[in-house]
C-alpha cells in the first residue's frame, strides 16, 4: 500500500470513530508533532475544542506484556525491553484516570478506540511551560510548582495498576534490563555517529561492566510513579487554576514505578531548554525540603546520589536517541541539543560514585567530540 494510500485509509478510520463521539464534524487542525510516532490534532466545534490523539497500533513495535520475563521482552525488541507503552493507547488512558485521582491535572478522556488508537481527550491549551517562559512568564515560580507536583505524586507508594475497569493496565517497574536498554543506545548510535566505527569489544565490556555496577547501587525502597517524560515541553501552565491543577501533564503513557530521583532529573535538566545549575540546585533541595517533611528519615544525601546515576543515564539515553532520530529517521534538528546534554552528562559524572563511568567517557568520547557534530 503507497504512503498516500494508508494516509486515506487513517483518515477514514479517524472520521468513522468521531463520528461515534461529540466531535462528529468538527474543525481539524493539526499540531506539531514530537520524536515518536503520535500525533494530534485539535476539533474544534461549536466554540468548544479538544484534542484527537492518534496513535496507530502498527506504527511501533508491540509493548511490553505485564508478566513477560526478560528472554521474551528481549525478541519483542526495543519497545519491550525498555518497557515502553508503543502503540498501546489504553496506557495513556489509565495513567490520565490515575493522575485526575491523586488530584493532579492531566486531560480528561471523552472517547477512545484502543482497538485502533484512537482517543479524544481534554484541550489543555497552548501554554507550554517553554512557551509561557518565554512569553514573559517568571521561571521559578513555574518550576516550583512543578516540584509541589511530583511531592503529591510521590506522596504515596506507586499501585499495583493505573486505571480501572476497562482501562486498567498493570504498572511495570523501571528495572535495570530497561535503564541498561536506554544508556546502550549512546555506544550504538551516537559513538558510531561520531567516530564512524563501532565502538571496540573492549570498550563495550567495560561500558557494561560500569553500567552493571552503577545500576545495581540503585534502592528497591521508595518506588513511586515515574512519568518519565517530566519537562517543560510537556507540562501546561494554567494560572487561571489553583494549586497542583496549575501544572497540566501529557506524554505519561510511558510511565512506570521507579525512582523518586528520575522525574526530577527530567525537570531540572531538560535536553530542550537550559536549567541553570543554580535553578537545578533550588529545585532539588525544594524536593528534599518536602520529603523530609513528610518522613524525617527522608536521606537526602542518598537521594542526591540517585539522581546523579539517574542523571547520566538518563542523559546518555537522550545522547542516543537524538543520534537515533537524526541517522534512522531524518531529523537532524536533534543534533543542535546534544551539547547541552553533554553539559548535563558532565555535570552528573562529577558525583564521586559515578567515577569510574566518568573516566570511561572520558577515554572513549573525549572533548573534542562533544559538540553537534555538524559544527565539527
Amino acid at each position: 500500500m503507497t504512503m498516500a494510500a494508508t494516509m486515506e485509509k487513517r483518515a477514514d478510520t479517524i472520521a468513522r470513530f468521531l463520528v461515534t463521539t461529540d466531535w462528529a464534524g468538527a474543525d481539524q487542525r493539526p499540531l506539531s508533532g514530537d520524536a515518536s510516532t503520535r500525533r494530534y490534532m485539535r476539533l474544534v466545534k461549536n466554540g468548544s475544542s479538544a484534542l484527537l490523539m492518534d496513535a496507530p497500533p502498527k506504527a511501533e513495535s508491540a509493548a511490553c506484556p505485564p508478566d513477560a520475563g526478560e528472554a521474551e521482552r528481549l525478541k519483542l525488541g526495543y519497545n519491550a525491553v525498555a518497557r515502553l507503552a508503543g502503540p498501546d493507547s489504553r496506557r495513556f488512558a489509565a495513567f490520565a484516570e490515575t493522575l485526575i485521582s491523586l488530584g493532579l491535572r492531566a486531560p480528561r478522556i471523552y472517547a477512545a478506540d484502543f482497538g485502533e488508537g484512537l482517543l479524544v481527550i481534554e484541550d489543555l491549551g497552548d501554554d507550554l511551560f517553554a512557551r509561557a517562559i518565554e512569553g514573559g512568564a517568571r521561571e521559578l515560580p513555574l518550576y516550583e510548582a512543578a516540584i509541589d507536583v511530583l511531592g503529591a505524586l510521590h506522596a504515596a507508594p506507586a499501585p499495583r495498576a493505573l486505571g480501572r475497569n476497562a482501562t486498567e493496565v498493570a504498572l511495570l517497574a523501571y528495572d535495570r534490563l530497561a535503564y541498561k536498554a536506554e544508556v546502550d543506545l549512546a555506544i550504538e548510535w551516537l559513538f558510531p555517529l561520531l567516530e564512524g566505527r563501532p565502538l571496540p569489544a573492549d570498550a563495550r565490556a567495560e561500558w557494561d561492566a560500569h553500567w552493571g555496577a552503577a545500576l545495581a547501587r540503585l534502592s528497591e525502597v521508595s518506588r513511586v510513579i515515574v512519568l518519565r517524560d517530566y519537562h517543560a515541553e510537556n507540562l501546561f501552565w494554567l494560572p487561571e487554576d489553583r494549586g497542583l491543577a496549575r501544572v497540566g501533564l501529557i506524554d505519561f503513557q510511558d510511565g512506570l514505578k521507579g525512582s523518586p530521583a528520575y522525574d526530577l532529573v527530567s525537570l531540572v535538566e531538560d535536553a530542550r531548554r537550559d536549567v541553570s545549575p543554580t535553578l537545578a540546585d533550588a529545585m532539588i533541595a525544594r524536593y528534599i525540603a518536602a520529603a523530609r517533611a513528610r518522613d524525617g528519615r527522608f536521606d537526602a544525601d542518598a537521594f542526591r546520589a540517585e539522581a546523579a546515576l539517574l542523571g547520566a543515564q538518563r542523559n546518555s539515553k537522550i545522547l542516543g536517541i537524538f543520534a537515533r532520530l537524526w541517522k534512522r529517521d531524518g531529523k537532524p534538528g536533534y543534533l543542535k541539543l546534544l551539547p547541552r546534554v553533554w553539559r548535563y552528562v558532565e555535570r552528573d559524572l562529577r558525583n564521586p560514585q559515578l567515577a569510574e563511568l566518568r573516566r570511561w567517557f572520558d577515554t572513549h568520547f573525549s572533548a573534542d567530540l562533544r559538540t553537534a557534530p555538524e559544527a565539527r
